[in-house]
């Protein structure tokens, strides 16, 4: 098979390795399509010094080979089942997952290739995976199912934020992840939705996509009011987020932040206003059932769709790599070209 591997700054190399075979509980994917996130732009850019690796953690593909004990097991995925994957490695051994916070996972994450470089498993053009982290996704288009990673992760920030009909929602940060939030958000019935970015151009197309009201952050609390549910999804914003909370609100903090970020957060306003500010950080499997349903469903197909900002064949990654660390994207996928 081949892996793709980014080995320093602006440095990506294909290599082969031996196909995989499955284990007992697993099945083998052929990998039709990788989204680009941040972690391999950060890599790419050497904003992240981790080399080598073999990244790429947002896959979809169909089932080439199953393992023995779940050949034919009812509700196991089987040969030409088409997949989204959740390419996290659980342990369910360490504290954090054995409280069921599996996100938090301690255990090192990856797998290994042959010659012990770790391997996140998408940047390839095949994979062995466990049966139960793959979800079936129909006959969605496979660029949909690629994103399963980061709407999972979106479905377990509105369950974070614990989310409901009739919720007026503010998402701070139009970029892929405020986009999806907005979608999902859209979906489960929210009564108004409102994002802030400080891009004219992503404020438009948020808008263009049904957005019911968008602003800058200076003009935010007066445009969009007191809100119920406050998604963070951009660095920076948790003052204004803590600003517009309404009574009883919940203000969720999904980016990630400069750790030399101050935030200042009113502490007799979260008392007396009961206002919840919460964390949500990556996803469970319990996020995964409703993300293939969404996917399969197509309800959210044309969000999915004006969010591919670009398509590349496997043997040009490192064109795509170049194009998402130079100029601002959605989602860049690459995609193995199997003989």
């Amino acid at each position: 098979m081949k892996v793709a591997l980014i080995t320093g700054v602006g440095q990506v190399e294909l290599r082969d390795e031996p196909d995989p075979t499955p284990g007992p509980d697993q099945v083998v994917v052929e990998v039709a399509a990788c989204g680009i996130c941040t972690f391999e732009r950060r890599l790419f850019a050497g904003d992240k010094q981790w080399y080598p690796v073999a990244p790429g953690h947002e896959a979809a593909g169909t089932i080439v080979a199953v393992g023995s004990a779940v050949d034919g097991l009812d509700g196991s995925p089987q040969v030409g089942d088409r997949v989204t994957m959740d390419l996290l490695t659980r342990c369910l051994t360490c504290r954090q997952c054995r409280r069921g916070k599996t996100a938090l996972c301690r255990y090192r994450q990856g797998r290994v290739l042959s010659d012990g470089t770790v391997s996140f498993g998408g940047f390839s053009d095949t994979i062995a995976i466990n049966a139960k982290s793959t979800y079936d996704i129909g006959d969605a288009p496979m660029t949909h199912a690629a994103m399963g990673e980061p709407i999972a992760c979106c479905v377990h920030s509105l369950r974070r934020g614990e989310f409901g009909p009739g919720d007026r929602v503010a998402i701070i940060g139009g970029g892929l992840m405020g986009r999806i939030h907005m979608a999902l958000c859209r979906v489960g019935g929210a009564s108004s939705i409102g994002v802030i970015d400080i891009s004219t151009e992503r404020l438009e197309e948020a808008k263009a996509m049904g957005a019911d009201w968008v602003a800058t952050p200076d003009d935010a609390p007066t445009v969009g009011g007191k809100q119920d549910v406050i998604f963070v999804t951009a660095m920076g914003g948790v003052d204004l987020a803590v600003e517009m909370a309404d009574l009883g609100a919940n203000v969720v903090l999904y980016s990630a932040f400069d750790k030399a970020l101050p935030a200042t957060v009113g502490a007799d306003k979260s008392h007396r206003e009961e206002v919840d500010i919460v964390g949500a950080f990556s996803q469970e499997p319990a996020d995964w059932q409703l993300t293939a349903a969404y996917i399969r469903s197509g309800i959210i197909a044309d969000d999915l769709d004006k969010l591919i900002t670009a398509r590349y064949p496997f043997s040009q990654i490192g064109d795509a790599l170049t194009l998402v660390t130079s100029e601002p994207t959605y989602r860049v996928f690459v995609e193995p070209e199997h003989g």
